[in-house]
């Protein structure tokens, strides 16, 4: 090839490499976005993913050592589920609900695949979240204010967004609202108002939601990522900053929370959903009561009783992420999904405060990820888009952990190599 054919090769071979990380992004920008769309299964987000997914698999995607545990816990918590199905004398539409669990399975494992191979997406993803809790939030309080036909994008008087339970809504909502906290406390002074703008009208749709999950969900992680903020700098003048912003930001709330309180109908709502426990708890057959009948039938049925066949039998589901996968996905899915449960949570915690550039991410989705583990004893999160999403995140920083320490050791090796070479 001549000087100048090269010289022409290159630009164009720098325009296609720029083409391709342009639709890489735009392909994952978009999927997070979908996260916010779900009123039924399959959602447009499965539908797209079951695209992107197989595309980036044949363009060389590979799941690091680091990252195959989670993956083989995840088969193994879905192989459980069917041998559950098995106990039950019909099916139903039951193979496509463990489908929909396989295929959220395989969506953590692409999104710690893909961090760990461009960790620079970290951000793309918390900013797309946050993108899509906006737009499902906007419509929540559309339809919750009456700005919409019937009672389209809420549920018994709460704010749904484009979701189909107010419970899974508010939840979606925390983590681009703790990510704007973090903002809010560490990020600079310029961004502060855009920032505190996006917090309050999130917090707004977390409390519209009407969902005491969300709320305690918020205030946990909230709190969980002020602490960790506080305690992980060494400087006090950033210490200082760190009180002032996040006094600031519990002013801003508390003023939002008590201009909504003004509205009659908001404030009859909360008062009744701010009761700590309802009558669906504590009653005869409650959620309660429910959980020491279930887990007596788990021990009964080591096998499972079926995805779904609680609520059939009592008409109700579990409401509650252990009682679930010790039902519905037998005592193997409940020893897979414990052994992922407690080692995501002890692989995150060791590399929390540690400097790396996808700190703040992992510190973000850790605490929020934490939050919904806590919130999983009383409703059930197997089918949560954006918990595998956070699952994904916090193994794909253990994987990038891993090679991190690799790159260290190596660089160490060939320094000590080199003071051993003759002079």
């Amino acid at each position: 090839m001549s000087a100048g054919a090269a010289s022409a090769a290159l630009p164009r071979e720098a325009v296609n490499a720029k083409l391709i990380a342009l639709i890489v992004s735009a392909s994952i920008a978009f999927g997070i976005f979908l996260t916010g769309f779900v009123v039924r299964e399959p959602a447009p987000y499965e539908l797209f993913m079951a695209l992107v997914m197989p595309i980036w698999a044949l363009f060389g995607l590979r799941i690091s050592r680091t990252v195959a545990p989670m993956a083989l816990l995840l088969v193994l918590f879905v192989i459980g589920g069917m041998i559950s199905m098995n106990q039950m004398d019909d099916v139903g539409e039951i193979p496509l609900y463990l489908s929909v669990s396989l295929f959220l399975a395989l969506t953590a494992v692409f999104f710690a695949a893909v961090l760990e191979n461009r960790p620079d997406l970290y951000k793309l993803i918390f900013w797309s979240w946050t993108a899509a809790a906006v737009a499902t939030s906007a419509l929540g309080m559309m339809g919750y204010f009456g700005l919409t036909p019937g009672e389209m994008f809420t549920l018994y008087g709460r704010a749904a967004g484009a979701f189909k339970d107010p419970n899974v809504f508010g939840p979606f909502l925390v983590l681009p609202a703790v990510f704007m906290l973090q903002l809010i406390l560490t990020g600079r002074a310029t961004s502060l108002p855009l920032h505190a703008v996006i917090l309050v009208f999130l917090t707004a749709g977390i409390f519209l939601s009407f969902s005491r999950g969300a709320w305690g969900l918020f205030l946990f992680s909230a709190m969980m990522l002020t602490g960790s903020l506080y305690l992980r700098s060494n400087s006090n003048l950033f210490r200082l900053r760190i009180l002032l912003m996040g006094f600031f930001a519990f002013v801003l709330l508390a003023v939002a929370l008590i201009v909504a309180l003004q509205i009659p109908a908001v404030a009859d709502i909360f008062s009744e959903r701010a009761q700590l426990a309802q009558s669906y708890d504590t009653g005869r057959l409650g959620r309660f009561a429910r959980f020491v009948i279930g887990f007596q039938m788990a021990m009964e049925h080591p096998l499972g009783i079926g995805p779904l066949e609680f609520g059939l039998t009592l008409g109700e589901d579990t409401h509650n992420i252990w009682l679930k996968t010790l039902l519905d996905y037998s005592w193997l899915g409940f020893a897979a999904y414990l052994t992922l449960i407690v080692w995501t949570l002890a692989g995150g915690f060791r590399i929390l405060f540690r400097d790396r550039p996808w700190q703040p991410y992992l510190l973000t989705a850790y605490v929020v990820f934490v939050g919904h583990v806590l919130l999983g004893t009383v409703i059930d999160t197997n089918h949560w888009r954006h918990f595998y999403l956070l699952l994904g995140m916090v193994w794909a920083a253990m994987a990038l952990e891993a090679r991190w320490q690799m790159r260290l050791r190596a660089n160490e090796s060939g320094r000590t190599a080199a003071m051993l070479q003759p002079a």
